[in-house]
């Protein structure tokens, strides 16, 4: 037990940073989570906008566990079902345990608004749970996020997590994480891709994050990843086999230690 309360101790000015939202998938983790600007399924959970690149329908799965503690579990699924027009998504996620958990559910609608330039819109229901005392919320937020393509190697991400800034508790006017990313991605080549971007959560410090995406063999991924602001280090692999990918990475905190992550990605032809 005392174990278990120090964990929380050391993890709540994390956990403040990430109430009602985290990133998802074994590929952003290794890549240190810069991937508001990348066009797979898990942009369900950092730029909705992205989506709209999606051309197969998707159905993929993650967990984490954060810090290697069992208390601080995450878990997230995702389907994308492209449309004659627009791409349709649902998702959710689930983090935590029974002293202290917070979920969210949510669908959106990605749209090709031209030949360089999609949008996306996401609504989710979302909620923290503590223990009887401090009792539970619930509401829904908004996420809105766009994606531009300067050209075929280079693009632009831009999203808005929580844009009602939904509130949490009327004491001390606590709300939801309301956070906003603007970054990049550049293909330098078919084998070499390259991410950054800047993250800012309205309560925290702004947050400078760079990735990359190395293809070593035909179906084989190395990735490596830096964030500051906590400083976060980076790395994992992904594997393709026919319409199947899995994803595996961790990031490692100074002062925390390592986080593991896995994906699994089946595409539909």
């Amino acid at each position: 037990m005392l174990k278990r309360i120090i964990s929380l101790l050391l993890f709540l000015p994390l956990a403040s940073i990430a109430q009602g939202w985290l990133p998802m998938g074994g590929r952003s983790n290794s890549m240190a989570n810069a991937t508001v600007a990348l066009s797979d399924a898990w942009a369900f959970h950092h730029n909705p906008g992205a989506l709209a690149e999606v051309k197969q329908q998707t159905f993929a799965v993650s967990y984490e566990n954060r810090f290697l503690l069992k208390e601080l579990q995450s878990q997230g699924f995702v389907y994308v079902q492209p449309l004659k027009t627009g791409v349709f998504s649902v998702g959710a996620q689930l983090t935590g345990f029974n002293l202290y958990r917070t979920q969210r559910i949510g669908a959106g609608y990605s749209l090709q608004l031209s030949e360089k330039f999609s949008a996306g819109v996401q609504l989710n229901y979302q909620g923290i749970k503590l223990p009887d005392n401090y009792g539970s919320r619930n509401t829904v937020t908004a996420e809105l996020g766009f994606l531009a393509k300067l050209t075929e190697d280079w693009k632009i991400g831009f999203s808005i997590f929580n844009l009602g800034r939904a509130k949490l508790a009327d004491f001390k006017d606590e709300r939801f994480t309301t956070l906003m990313r603007l970054g990049t991605s550049y293909t330098f080549s078919k084998k070499v891709l390259v991410t950054a971007e800047v993250e800012k959560n309205v309560n925290f410090a702004l947050r400078v994050k760079a990735g990359m995406d190395y293809q070593l063999r035909d179906n084989f991924y190395f990735r490596a990843g830096l964030a500051t602001q906590p400083i976060e280090l980076s790395f994992g692999f992904g594997y393709k086999f026919k319409q199947f990918q899995c994803d595996i990475g961790s990031s490692y905190h100074q002062v925390l230690g390592w986080s593991p992550h896995i994906s699994f990605t089946y595409s539909r032809k």
